[in-house]
């Protein structure tokens, strides 16, 4: 199971260190005269492209008054074997954060565009209840201080490792998936359907079938 969590969480490896610059550098990225590369339609560095396709990556996590609240993100990737990141900005799950030092990570899909829309674009600050106004429902995570959302079949259970500079970096605890997903005891993408979010388009997209087995399809070139 994890090396599919892997897989699904590579899609966004690029953007995990595109926080990493230093506002003046981006400054004087954006300030750099640039040559055009020929042939191409050249955008320069602040085209939406730069970062799609994105996971839609769903955190949830208890307020002070052990209300549930959850956002979408789509700045995250994977860190480490068992560690992944997300650039955050201020919001209700930050302030939840710093108190709890724990969140779930679930996936949105196909089955949830509209309710994981909701979440991205609707704060806990100004709807404490827009878990149950969505009708989702959650379970107390056993292993770490944050809810499971019920409706999302696959959660990652993590702990915060650190938050600074609006660099989260969470460790997974465990990791579970409802049956319905399972193909042979594995998670299955195709059942699953995740989306992940078209910058340029401003959509979301369902990710498509498998067209080659990774660390197989390469070795054509090898014989």
């Amino acid at each position: 199971m994890k090396h599919l969590f892997f897989s699904l969480l590579a899609l966004a490896m690029l953007v995990a260190c595109s926080k990493t610059t230093d506002n003046s550098n981006q400054n004087n990225s954006m300030k750099q005269e640039i040559n055009e590369v020929a042939g191409r339609k050249n955008f320069g560095v602040q085209h939406s492209l730069v970062t799609t396709p994105q996971p839609c990556v769903m955190i949830a996590t208890w307020d002070e008054k052990k209300n549930p609240d959850v956002m979408m993100a789509a700045w995250a990737g994977q860190l480490d074997y068992n560690q992944i990141v997300i650039s955050l900005s201020p919001h209700k799950t930050t302030d939840n954060l710093q108190k709890t030092g724990a969140f779930t990570i679930s996936f949105a899909d196909e089955r949830t565009v509209a309710e994981s829309d909701y979440f991205g674009i609707v704060s806990g600050n100004d709807v404490p209840d827009k878990v149950a106004r969505a009708g989702f429902t959650i379970t107390p995570s056993p292993n770490v201080n944050a809810p499971i959302i019920n409706e999302y079949p696959l959660t990652l259970e993590c702990r915060v490792v650190s938050f600074e500079d609006g660099m989260l970096i969470g460790e997974v605890i465990n990791q579970s998936a409802d049956e319905s997903i399972l193909t042979d005891g594995k998670v299955d993408l195709t059942k699953l359907k995740p989306i992940v979010f078209d910058a340029a388009g401003v959509c979301y997209r369902a990710l498509g079938d498998s067209v080659g087995k990774a660390w197989g399809s390469g070795k054509v070139y090898m014989e």
